[in-house]
């Protein structure tokens, strides 16, 4: 009796919502995979948008643009959002929807905690930006260097945003990390062993690793950084005791893992598609992930290349010197295995596949010049020009855009049941492939010849920087209408009908035997692994299907809960309330609020509720019956 009132109440649950509530209170994987698609995409754009007018404002010599105030903004901005709040989640939007399924699970470990972390990213990414109607964006460079950021002589109000948006929006971070790790470690299909995953469920589990020992650092220093600017703490104000150089090092420590963080489920997207594309199994698979692992554990030991100027003395610059040389080795295995891989291969140049072919040695080109950047009598003369800009983002863009725009088209069809015209596609492809070198590769020969980084403006008299921004500042529009055609590829897919077939790559994981669009169980049946390739190897037996590891049962699924979003707002709330503690309201009664931490402590008690009714509440999910699935044609 007691069953079948908890299935009754269970089938209530998953009718809950509809519509726009459904997914403002999904704890699907696939939704949130989605949503952040969505949230990433956004903030995506409006990094681009800065970007341009970066661009805009050094086209021509002595420009009158943008202002020097504004320009700062602009350029903090555009580094913040596409870091933090563009780059991320883009690739969590991939972790989220496409890990599970190569892993052979129902869902994440925490579908409650997924859905938390992805409303903490997206009202974190909301508060930064909200900065730009609120007196002014944060000024002080993305990387928010003391004391700059820390003092209110030298910064706006927009870096108290910067403080609180980051520290909420990295608490999601932190929150997706740990569940992508509990989710690889514990729900594995039967037969998937820890070197049967595939390089991208590989590349996420060792970003996670990163994350949790990354991301504390970050959220320390931003912790710190507040109570200078909000509570007059002195950890970084040099006048009253505290020490710059401290949130150097507090940044970089979590600044360089940062970059692998995002860059290794990039190599897991390359190694996919590489694979498929290529038709043969990844070469030197096992070297493929010590590789990876490698590259975690050196990533902690590289930070101080950044502050090869600050006179840490040659000691400590010698031995981070070699550090950061020392993890070019690993990652040009892995160029090595991708192109071995593709020796021989049956390559179909798809578009994923023009991206993963122009991804290769572009990347190339980044590591090259931080290996440049390595040796600290060269760095010297690099440090803080063009040729680190360059370098930047051959890196970021030539790397991790590249990959994510291969993933766009290689899972689309998975995600939405629908093929992207792949003639758009590679149109926009060389758009945005030539754009990209003619607006970086230039950068280098004016970071050579002098041009310093950050600056607003420069004199018509310098030979060669107009005629080279000139040519910088073309290339970005031709990446700009390349990220256009993208976007229309999308929306005109968008409008046709679902025509994508449940394997339409002849692929080679698991995802690729579940239909397009994914039902919301995923698998019917978990499936039984026996190999690396596990479907490729099941096709080359005559199964048209993966072998299932256990009969057609029950399903169970958790219920939908509103409780994330609300929780995720209280600390945007809280987050104000300690920001506008001490501003001067001209209404007596909002002054008050603010003063008396009234909001502050308010919108910690709305959080504190939530979690307080998400241990009391007695939600069982619900059932997915066997006669449900027969119903779809599935058979026991």
């Amino acid at each position: 009796m007691a069953h079948a009132h908890a299935v009754a109440h269970a089938h209530t649950a998953k009718q809950r919502y509809t519509g726009v509530m459904d997914w403002l209170t999904t704890v699907d994987h696939k939704k949130i995979g989605i949503l952040y698609l969505l949230g990433g995409t956004l903030f995506f754009v409006f990094g681009g948008i800065e970007a341009m007018l970066i661009r805009l404002q050094l086209m021509f010599p002595e420009s009158n643009f943008l202002d020097a105030q504004t320009y700062n903004e602009v350029l903090t901005m555009h580094g913040t959002t596409m870091i933090f709040l563009a780059a991320m989640p883009l690739l969590f939007a991939f972790m989220n929807f496409i890990v599970p399924l190569q892993i052979g699970a129902r869902d994440v470990a925490f579908p409650f905690v997924n859905a938390l972390g992805f409303w903490t990213f997206f009202f974190g990414g909301i508060m930064v930006n909200v900065s730009w109607f609120l007196g002014g964006a944060p000024d002080a460079g993305w990387t928010a260097y003391t004391p700059l950021s820390s003092s209110e002589v030298f910064s706006s109000k927009g870096n108290d945003f910067y403080a609180v948006g980051l520290q909420i929006a990295g608490l999601g971070t932190l929150m997706s990390g740990i569940n992508f790790l509990a989710t690889i470690i514990n729900m594995r299909a039967p037969g998937m062993t820890f070197m049967r995953m595939r390089l991208f469920t590989w590349t996420t589990f060792v970003s996670s690793l990163l994350i949790l020992f990354a991301f504390p650092p970050l959220a320390v220093g931003l912790f710190l950084l507040t109570f200078d600017r909000l509570f007059d703490a002195n950890f970084f104000e040099i006048g009253a005791g505290g020490s710059a150089v401290l949130w150097q090092h507090i940044f970089w420590i979590f600044g360089h893992p940062e970059v692998y963080i995002l860059i290794l489920p990039a190599f897991g997207i390359i190694s996919e598609v590489v694979s498929t594309f290529s038709k043969k199994r990844l070469f030197g698979y096992s070297s493929m992930v010590f590789a990876t692992l490698l590259i975690a554990f050196l990533s902690f030991m590289v930070w101080v290349h950044h502050m090869f100027t600050d006179g840490l003395g040659p000691i400590a610059n010698a031995l981070f010197s070699v550090a950061t040389m020392l993890i070019a080795v690993p990652t040009g295995i892995k160029i090595f295995n991708w192109l071995f891989t593709m020796w021989g291969g049956q390559i179909r140049f798809t578009t994923a596949m023009l991206h993963v072919v122009a991804f290769i040695p572009t990347f190339v080109m980044g590591g090259v010049t931080g290996v440049m950047l390595a040796s600290p009598p060269a760095d010297f003369q690099y440090h803080d020009s063009y040729f680190v800009v360059a370098h930047f983002h051959y890196v970021i863009v030539g790397g991790i855009v590249l990959a994510l725009f291969a993933a766009v088209f290689y899972w689309w069809p998975k995600m939405f049941g629908r093929m992207l015209n792949e003639t758009l596609g590679k149109l926009a492809f060389w758009l945005f492939f030539i754009g990209f070198h003619l607006t970086f590769f230039i950068q280098h020969i004016l970071g050579l010849i002098g041009m310093q980084r950050r600056i607003f403006t420069y004199l018509a008299e310098h030979e060669g920087w107009a005629e080279m921004n000139l040519v910088s500042t073309i290339g970005a529009f031709f990446m700009a209408a390349g990220v256009i055609l993208y976007v229309l590829n999308i929306v005109i897919t968008s409008l046709k009908p679902r025509n994508a077939s449940a394997d339409p790559w002849d692929g080679r994981t698991l995802e690729w035997t579940l239909p397009s669009p994914v039902p919301v169980y995923n698998f019917k049946q978990l499936p039984l692994v026996r190999s690396l390739d596990a479907f490729w190897a099941e096709k080359m037996a005559g199964n048209k299907e993966m072998t299932p590891a256990e009969p057609v049962g029950p399903i169970h699924m958790p219920s939908n809960s509103i409780l994330p979003l609300i929780m995720a707002f209280g600390f945007f709330v809280s987050g104000f309330g300690f920001m506008y503690a001490n501003h001067d309201f001209a209404n007596d009664f909002v002054r008050m609020l603010f003063e008396n931490h009234i909001v502050s402590i308010g919108g910690l008690v709305i959080t504190a509720i939530c979690m307080i009714l998400r241990s009391l509440i007695d939600d069982p999910g619900y059932h997915i019956e066997p006669e449900e699935l027969e119903s779809k044609g599935v058979k026991a």
